[in-house]
């Protein structure tokens, strides 16, 4: 598994909102993808966990993100990952 970090243009906010649909339909779309969601409140940066062996699968990802293709990210990192506790298998209910 791999972590995708992404840090986030300062005046993020005000400028996803013309990109923000391709990137959540990007997120959806993935079956590499088994969790994301943005760090900060306000955000700051994102992170993205890919169950893949290879890490140039998760460069590929970013590579096609509208939110790096329109320079909202500032850096990002791709960090290998390894799982020690997983969710329960009972617990499948996210909060909203």
């Amino acid at each position: 598994m791999y972590v995708l970090f992404y840090e986030y243009v300062d005046d993020i906010l005000e400028r996803r909102a013309p990109h923000r649909e391709a990137h959540l339909a990007r997120i959806a779309a993935s079956d590499q993808i088994t969790m994301a969601g943005a760090l900060g409140d306000p955000p700051s940066g994102a992170l993205f966990v890919f169950d893949v062996d290879d890490p140039a699968a998760v460069e590929e990802f970013a590579d096609g993100d509208p939110y790096v293709l329109e320079g909202l990210v500032t850096q990002r990192r791709v960090v290998p990952w390894k799982l020690v506790q997983p969710r329960p298998p009972d617990q499948t209910d996210v909060p909203e």
